[in-house]
């Protein structure tokens, strides 16, 4: 199916008056905000739900410049736990920008250190760990995977990197595995992606992992600029060092046409670093 049909469809449906949006990708979102809902009644909507991929603020604050009054709400939630196990619910808690909601009913949530397990406080971030009823038991004929997945006294370690505000609210940073090691330090691609995507000149940025000799890994990034842009390289890397740390500073960026996606709107980063690894030169870097 073409990438945003379904929103045309939906947008068409002003008979219905429809109230509620669900969409599992993200980029749906971002279609919304473009063209192909512009000059359509969209009055009768209430609630587009967003899962399976971040939202970043920048894109959300793009939401709702279009749509003050439709609450945009997120969850968190995987294959392992059976559902979402962290929900957004109400006006107040979808007016609190790029949280995943509060942990659900009869569940437990803590976030700890990911070398020794240890709880860590609200703001610090590290692994989220899930528990209760709704998580799955395993997985099937497969005792190593499941030992290293689960806890002794039954914890699901997610590989996530997420923060606790002190309300309660989850809000999710990185994949542990997609962080890039640079001279020690962790950068997680999704912050730096987030700088990127709130420049007006920039539609979507995906960031990934280089090998160096001397740093271990570096940041580059991979951006689709919006039509008739003629922003280059110097200006974006300036754009982003003004906002980060100096070992989060991006190394190199090039332009490409889309950011390749699996249908859930996740990034497939493995491409994007094969095609680093097969068009950018060392002396490039």
């Amino acid at each position: 199916m073409e990438q945003w049909s379904c929103v045309r469809r939906a947008a068409s449906w002003q008979c219905a008056r429809f109230h509620y949006f669900m969409s599992m990708d993200l980029y749906i979102v971002l279609a919304m905000i473009n063209s192909p809902t512009r000059g359509y009644d969209l009055s009768s909507l209430q609630i587009v739900l967003c899962g399976a991929a971040p939202l970043p603020i920048p894109l959300i604050n793009r939401f709702y410049t279009l749509l003050p009054n439709v609450y945009l709400v997120q969850a968190y939630g995987m294959t392992e736990t059976t559902g979402g196990v962290f929900r957004t619910v109400g006006p107040y808690e979808s007016k609190r920008l790029g949280a995943n909601g509060r942990l659900a009913y009869n569940c437990q949530a803590k976030i700890v250190d990911p070398q020794t397990g240890i709880g860590l406080p609200p703001f610090k971030h590290g692994e989220l760990w899930v528990r209760g009823p709704l998580i799955m038991r395993g997985y099937v004929h497969d005792e190593v995977a499941t030992s290293t997945t689960f806890t002794a006294d039954g914890w699901l370690r997610t590989a996530d990197l997420c923060y606790f505000d002190n309300e309660g609210f989850l809000f999710y940073v990185d994949r542990l595995k997609e962080l890039i090691k640079r001279n020690g330090y962790q950068v997680p691609p999704a912050e730096l992606e987030d700088i990127l995507q709130s420049h007006p000149d920039i539609v979507e940025a995906a960031v990934v992992p280089y090998p160096d000799e001397k740093a271990g890994q570096v940041p580059i990034a991979f951006v689709v600029r919006t039509p008739g842009s003629t922003i280059d390289e110097s200006l974006i890397k300036e754009f982003v060092a003004k906002q980060v740390a100096p070992y989060k500073k991006l190394r190199q960026v090039s332009f490409i046409d889309f950011i390749p996606k699996n249908a859930t709107g996740k990034v497939l980063r493995k491409e994007l670093v094969k095609l680093a690894l097969s068009n950018v030169g060392p002396s490039r870097l």
